[in-house]
Formats: C-alpha cells, sequence, structure tokens
C-alpha cells in the first residue's frame, strides 16, 4: 500500500512535459495557436516573398558571361560569397547579374587569365557565414525532416563521389574568351589541308541549327595527330579565334595528382563548366599520358580511372550540346580503342610536316619582325629546312637572331641562319682545339660518310661536311633529301642509307686498320633500319610477313616463334654485312677521293654542299685525263 501511495504522489507532482510546437499542444492551448508554429510559418513565407523580390530583380547568366561582364569592367561592385556571384551594375534600373561558380580559388584564377585583379577590381569576397535567411530556413528544414544522421551520410557520399577537396577537385584548366583571341586561320601556315577540315567544326559552333535541322551530327572529339611542332595547339587556339567561344586549355598530366580520384573530379569540373559556357571547346594537349592502351603497360587506379571520366563524359553529351573536345597527340599508336570510336574522338586531323611551299609561308609569318639582309632569299631557306616543322622554323630564326646580336650585326645574314639551323638541329659548335690524330680521324670518317653517299644515286644530297665538334658529336655530315617530301621510300633507298652510314666506320678501319667509338649512333640507326626493313616492310627473304611486335613488347612477349626470331636476326645480319660491303668496295675504288677530302677537311675544317660535288667532278676529270694519258702511253 504504501509503494502505491508512493507511486501516487509521484504522479501527482511529476507531470509529463507538453512541448509547444508542431504536433504538440499545451494543457490549455491547442496546437494551430502555437506562438512558435505561426513565427516558423511567418519566417517561411516572409522568406519566399523576400527572395522572389530579389529574383525579379536579377537576371541568371552562365560562367562564361560572368567572366566577360566582369572583364568590361561596366559594374559597380561584385560580390562573391561561396558558389553565388552578384554583379551590380552602376545603373540603379538594370538588374543585379547573378551567377553561380564551381569554387572561389579557381574563379580567381580565371579572372587572372583575362587580365583581371580580383583584388583592384571592385570585387568583394565575402565569408560564407554570412548566409541568407531563406538558406537559414532551408538548412533548418533540411535537418528537422531528413536528420543529422542522413545529412552527415548524404554530405559524406557526395563529397567522396564528386566534391572537391581542399581544391584538389577543381580543374586546372586555362580560360581563354573566344573573341579576344587574337590568331586566325589566316595566321595558321603550312598546314592548309588541316585548316580546311576544321573549317566545319567552326560553322557548327556558330550555327549549330542548321546541322541539327538537317539531322547532321558534328564530331564531339576531334584528334589533332602530328609530329612535335606542327601546329595542334595553334590550331585548336585558331579555332577557338574563329569561332568566338570559350577555349579551355588543359594537358593530360594536369589531371594527374597524388590523391585516387583527383584526375577524375578534375575531369568533371571541367566538362561542368565547358556546358555551363557553351558553345564552347575543350583543347586536352597531350592526351596519350592518361588516355594509353589499358592492359599494356602498368596503370595506376588514379589514371584509369581519369580515362573512365572522360569517356563516361563523352558518352553523356547530348546531341544538342555545343560543346567539342579537341585533344592533341604525337603518339595515336598508344591511345585506347575505346576512346577513339565513333561518338568520342571519330574525327582525326593529321598535321605533316609542312612543304617547301608551306616553309616559306611559315618563314615569312616569324621573320615579318626580324631585319633581313637584302639578298636573303626565304625561298631558297625553305628548300635548306627540308624536314623542319613550324616551331623549329621559329626556333631557327630567333638563333640567328641571337648570333646576330652576339656578332654585333644590326641584320640577321644567311650566315647566321645557316648557323642557327646547324645548331638547331645538332647543337652548337664548340671551341675545344682537337689533336692533330683526332682531327685526322674525323676528318676521315665524316670523308666517308660523303664519298660513300656520293656514289650511291639514291643516295641523298651532301649539304655540308664539318669536322667541327658539335653537340655530342666530333663533326657531322648533313644531307637534303632529293625530294621535298618523301611519302614512301624504296628498298633501294634504304639499303642507300645502310651504305652511308657504314662510310665512317669503314674509312677508318681502311686507312687506320683500326675502329673508333665514333659510329656507335651510325650503327644504332643502321640496325634499326635493317629489322624495320626485315619486321615491318616486308624487304627480305622471309617474305611479305608484318613481324613488328610493338604493341606486344610491353607485356614481354613475341608474336612470332623463337625460331622466327633467330631467322629475323639472320636476315638483319645479312642486309647490314652486303651494305658495309658495298661501302668498303667504293671507298676502296675511290681511296684518292677519301684522301683528298679529308686533306681538305683538315685544313678547313668545313666544305659546303657545292663545293664538295666541284670537288668530286673535277677529280674524277683528272683521273680520267690520266688513264687516257696512260692508254696513249
Amino acid at each position: 500500500m504504501k509503494k502505491k501511495s508512493h507511486q501516487k504522489k509521484n504522479d501527482s507532482k511529476f507531470k509529463p512535459l507538453q512541448v509547444r510546437g508542431i504536433g504538440r499542444v499545451s494543457n490549455n492551448r491547442p496546437w494551430y495557436k502555437s506562438p512558435i508554429l505561426w513565427i516558423f510559418v511567418i519566417t517561411i513565407l516572409s522568406a519566399f516573398i523576400f527572395r522572389f523580390f530579389v529574383f525579379q530583380n536579377t537576371q541568371q547568366v552562365d560562367y562564361a558571361t560572368l567572366i566577360k561582364t566582369i572583364k568590361s569592367q561596366e559594374y559597380q561592385k561584385v560580390q562573391i560569397q561561396g558558389q553565388i556571384v552578384q554583379i551590380f551594375p552602376k545603373n540603379q534600373e538594370d538588374k543585379v547579374i547573378v551567377g553561380t561558380i564551381a569554387d572561389p580559388n579557381s574563379f580567381r584564377e580565371d579572372l587572372r587569365l583575362v587580365n583581371v585583379d580580383p583584388e583592384t577590381a571592385n570585387i568583394y569576397f565575402l565569408q560564407e557565414s554570412n548566409i541568407d535567411i531563406f538558406t537559414i530556413i532551408s538548412v533548418v528544414l533540411f535537418a528537422l525532416f531528413i536528420g543529422l544522421f542522413g545529412y552527415s551520410l548524404i554530405s559524406a557520399r557526395n563529397i567522396a563521389s564528386s566534391g572537391p577537396i581542399m581544391g584538389f577537385g577543381d580543374t586546372r584548366a586555362k580560360l581563354f574568351v573566344g573573341e579576344k583571341q587574337d590568331i586566325k586561320f589566316d595566321q595558321v601556315k603550312g598546314i592548309d589541308e588541316a585548316v580546311e577540315e576544321v573549317k566545319e567544326i567552326v560553322n557548327f559552333l556558330q550555327n549549330p541549327e542548321k546541322y541539327i535541322k538537317i539531322g547532321a551530327r558534328i564530331p564531339k572529339g576531334v584528334l589533332l595527330v602530328g609530329a612535335p611542332g606542327t601546329g595542334k595547339t595553334l590550331l585548336a587556339r585558331a579555332i577557338a579565334g574563329e569561332a568566338g567561344v570559350p577555349f579551355f586549355f588543359t594537358s593530360g598530366s594536369e589531371f594527374e595528382e597524388m590523391l585516387v580520384g583527383t584526375g577524375a573530379s578534375r575531369v568533371r569540373d571541367l566538362f561542368n563548366k565547358a556546358k555551363d559556357a557553351a558553345p564552347a571547346i575543350i583543347f586536352i594537349d597531350e592526351i596519350d599520358s592518361i588516355a594509353r592502351k589499358r592492359g599494356t603497360v602498368i596503370y595506376s587506379g588514379n589514371t584509369e580511372q581519369t580515362l573512365n571520366q572522360i569517356l563516361v563524359e563523352m558518352d553523356g553529351f547530348d546531341k544538342n550540346t555545343n560543346v567539342i573536345v579537341i585533344a592533341a597527340t604525337n603518339r595515336p599508336d598508344v591511345l585506347d580503342p575505346a576512346i577513339l570510336r565513333p561518338g568520342r574522338f571519330d574525327r582525326r586531323v593529321v598535321l605533316d610536316l609542312p612543304d617547301i611551299k608551306g616553309r616559306e609561308e611559315i618563314l615569312k609569318v616569324h621573320a615579318a619582325n626580324k631585319p633581313l639582309a637584302t639578298d636573303i632569299d626565304l625561298h631558297i631557306v625553305a628548300k635548306r629546312t627540308i624536314g623542319f616543322s613550324g616551331a623549329d622554323l621559329e626556333n631557327m630564326l630567333n638563333e640567328a637572331a641571337i648570333i646576330a646580336v652576339k656578332e654585333g650585326r644590326e641584320e640577321i645574314t644567311y650566315t647566321d641562319i645557316e648557323e642557327a639551323a646547324i645548331k638547331v638541329t645538332v647543337g652548337p659548335a664548340k671551341k675545344r682545339a682537337k689533336s692533330e690524330k683526332m682531327k685526322k680521324l674525323t676528318a676521315y670518317h665524316e670523308a666517308g660518310h660523303a664519298i660513300a653517299g656520293y656514289f650511291m644515286e639514291e643516295a641523298d644530297r651532301v649539304h655540308r661536311i664539318s669536322i667541327v665538334s658539335r653537340g655530342y658529336t666530333g663533326g657531322v655530315t648533313m644531307y637534303l633529301p632529293n625530294e621535298d617530301v618523301e611519302e614512301l621510300k624504296t628498298e633501294k633507298k634504304f639499303f642507300a642509307e645502310l651504305v652511308v652510314l657504314y662510310g665512317g666506320r669503314t674509312a677508318e678501319k681502311l686507312v687506320f686498320g683500326d675502329v673508333s667509338t665514333g659510329a656507335s649512333s651510325d650503327i644504332q640507326r643502321a640496325t634499326k633500319i635493317a629489322r624495320d626493313m626485315v619486321k615491318k616492310y616486308g624487304m627480305s627473304t622471309l617474305g611479305y610477313i608484318d613481324f613488328d611486335d610493338t604493341e606486344d613488347s610491353y607485356v614481354g612477349r613475341h608474336v612470332y616463334s623463337d625460331r622466327t626470331a633467330e631467322q629475323i636476326d639472320q636476315e638483319v645480319r645479312n642486309i647490314l654485312t652486303q651494305a658495309q660491303e658495298r661501302c668498303e668496295n667504293i671507298l676502296t675504288a675511290h681511296r684518292d677521293s677519301l684522301d683528298m677530302i679529308a686533306g681538305i677537311l683538315i685544313e678547313k675544317e668545313v666544305i659546303e654542299g657545292d663545293e664538295f660535288y666541284q670537288l668530286m667532278e673535277g677529280n674524277a676529270r683528272n683521273k680520267g685525263d690520266n688513264e687516257e694519258d696512260n692508254k696513249d702511253k
């Protein structure tokens, strides 16, 4: 009984608390009369009304328009709060321009890329804690209905999947505003075929309706393939300049990071920015660094994630998205097949080395701001620079200008250009003196190359013979191809190159009875040519069979048996032996010409191509006269 009375006493003293608010009532007041409820409802309504009037006086724009508006400086001030940018106009009657950004730090970098200093252009970065009442209410409602655990779980998942952590996931692509690009198609020289092929891309970016109306699909990805220095990046910027669209420039290496998943996050961020700025162009230079064939090399998880994300993003483009991805590489053979299929990088534009006409046009562009001597003919310079890319030609003229300044001249002479061309291809001349023995050895070595080439009909023309040390070489014999562009090479052409390469080593053995290490690079090049003749081009008794195993060599296997490998080695040895014997026969039969050229080299150190041919022809005439005299006697 005591226990029961005690329970009643406690029940009378400690009554359950009645919480005023949503769904709960007090002892003497209905739930709908709760002041907390009405304060909450009035706050929500006030926030919506406030936001409604704010939206009425604002204008939503994309990312590219934000950049252009701020660059124009036609505003009173700019406020950045978190991911929201507000541009207040000078005229109070105009609407406030509002847009969103991915991250304030990357936005600062993009402003600096268009020559806008965020510190001195009335641009204010506010703390994210200064949020408006509408945002506060949204957060409160989210916390009430989802709960703290759900909120933490979803936030963690968003950060892991797509959110940039400490800025690591932000794209490092540089933004160029298209209309300000001063590079146009008429400034891109030497690659006329490639320019014509990409003009339709510019037309699509300017007039997409015409293509969509007829049902045409412009390539989502364009792959620019060419040797280094042929103008891949220049062509991509010219496309952006002609189209007048935002141009996002990045390289494959910028997607790589120590943290796994960072590359994929940067890809997402880059494509999101490009979509917001559409129509736009994304240019990825050296894409082979992140898009190599899977399964042929040791891949990091981050690299493969980056490649997969690029494939997903390009597949995610809908048909009417005006974003074109342009990538550049000089190794298309190592790219993964998945990235080359239709719907991704399905257009390939090849940039070849310029021909003589293209080189002359490129030289005119780069020589426009340089004082050339009146006797310089750029057509002759173009003939001399066979095999030079556009970057090589620009570098050559720059080196020629530097040489002219060092020599105290105000004009660039042909001698400066010739010296610059040799410096670019071989290296600078060394002033270190040679001993007489080394000088003689080098002279006979280079003379052997030149004379072997003189008597081989398919060999290239000798341009210059020099025993001046340059770079890693003690001397050099330079050649000019007989044709401007060699699209195909014959077996006779390859054999002539082998004979010329063995000229130096054969001359050393013929004259001195000994050989030096000076022919190491010649032997290496000759071996590669002979091996390609057998394995790739079918120029041997093994028949027309492809034994090239470049791709499979990554994983250490061959596409042929060990017995076939022995036969390949034997065929390579036979070809090289025949070339060596032919070279030895030539130099033995023309020992007098070898001694003559070597003697002049020891005396003068340099013999130009025209002088070399005059000496050889004169020596042949004298030899013929002597033979006639002997016959008469």
